[in-house]
């Protein structure tokens, strides 16, 4: 497995959200990998360990609960942040992805790209590290 901590995963079927993200992050300098269903997403972290997923929870194919359970079960894999952005509002649906190791939990009506794309960008070791402008004096 390859990894790549510099590397966001953004797991969306909605393919223009997933677009709107990728494009923002680009902007910001940060690598972006897409997969449009849980069961790409799963067949992309066999292979690469980015820095952070970004996962929807509502897909087809195999849903963003079971790309988590698959995530928590693989040990090499379990400690990857992963970032719920999700229509999904009930407190239980809250409480499972918490359970099942994600860090955040957005629901996507309620949250703009802008703050979503600093939130990742701070799982990103390079953005985290980046060195910040120091004023000059006046």
């Amino acid at each position: 497995m390859v990894e790549s901590p510099n590397l966001a995963l953004i797991v969306e079927d909605q393919k223009f959200l997933s677009s709107i993200l990728k494009a923002r992050l680009e902007r910001e300098g940060v690598e972006v990998a897409q997969a449009f269903d849980g069961e790409e997403a799963i067949r992309v972290l066999t292979t690469t360990k980015p820095g952070v997923v970004v996962l929807d929870l509502v897909m087809p194919k195999t849903s963003g609960f079971e790309v988590l359970e698959a995530i928590a079960l693989n040990p090499q894999l379990k400690a990857m942040p992963v970032l719920v952005l999700s229509n999904l509002a009930q407190d239980e649906d809250i409480a499972k992805v918490k359970q099942l190791g994600a860090k955040e939990y957005f629901v996507k009506v309620q949250n703009p790209v802008e703050t979503l794309v600093a939130r990742i960008k701070n799982y990103l070791p390079t953005q985290a590290q980046a060195p910040q402008p120091v004023p000059l004096p006046q």
